[in-house]
């Protein structure tokens, strides 16, 4: 059994509310073993065997029909997430956010063309490693950012979708409980 997160897409915002304990019980449901969240931005931990491509439209599947909605997810597995949080190229500072985002292939080269494309804000910074999108903002910037409004473009809606670095350590602390 490999250990896998599940980053859901569009959870509580614009109408879509979900509980995460329902959210949990969907994907124990549909097969998944010793599920858990962690916060409330649709990041679920689980074990199975099978492969990621198997697990998206499994999951995918049972969500849409559960919350009756057109459920986005993206499924890691702890070593990729762990790749992930270690090779962000931006250092910590005190106030910014270092963001990643993480979707189907190749988003990463769209997401930098946008970056390239916007009005970046003083000391804003994008850079693509391993395939990955990271971004680093400063804080009370994030939506008011130009790429920040780019994000939210109906074209990239079912594409990708981000979370702060925090977040990705608080998966792997999870992980190694």
């Amino acid at each position: 059994m490999k250990n896998y997160c599940a980053f859901l897409r569009g959870v509580n915002v614009n109408g879509t509310s979900m509980k995460m304990a329902d959210v949990c019980e969907v994907f124990s449901q549909a097969g998944m073993n010793n599920v858990s969240s962690v916060l409330a931005s649709g990041n679920i931990l689980f074990q199975s065997d099978k492969n990621s491509a198997e697990l998206k439209n499994i999951l995918e599947k049972a969500m849409s029909q559960y919350f009756n909605y057109e459920a986005f997810l993206f499924i890691r597995t702890e070593k990729e997430i762990d790749v992930i949080f270690k090779n962000d190229p931006f250092p910590v500072i005190d106030n910014y956010h270092n963001y990643v985002f993480i979707g189907s292939e190749n988003i990463e080269e769209t997401l930098l063309e946008e970056f390239e494309k916007s009005n970046n804000a003083e000391a804003e910074k994008a850079k693509i490693i391993n395939n990955i999108f990271y971004w680093q903002v400063p804080k009370g910037q994030t939506l008011g950012s130009a790429f920040g409004k780019v994000l939210g473009k109906k074209s990239l809606k079912d594409k990708m979708t981000s979370r702060n670095l925090n977040t990705f350590e608080k998966i792997l602390k999870k992980f190694n409980n």
